[in-house]
């Protein structure tokens, strides 16, 4: 991947990755545990992220 990103692209990657992460503490003990794994987890060697650049799209 290129040293140069756009902005847009660079917000992108870190909205990705501020949601890639499992839910608080508190969340699953107000839920009593009902509540314990994130749905939309994604692991960067199993799941990519479908994001577009000028070239076409990035894998």
């Amino acid at each position: 991947m290129a040293r140069y990103k756009l902005l847009s692209f660079k917000l992108r990657l870190a909205k990705a990755k501020k949601s890639n992460k499992s839910p608080p503490v508190w969340v699953i003990a107000r839920t009593g545990g009902r509540v314990r794994t994130n749905p939309k987890r994604r692991h960067w060697r199993r799941t990519k992220l479908k994001l577009r650049t000028k070239e076409g799209f990035f894998d």
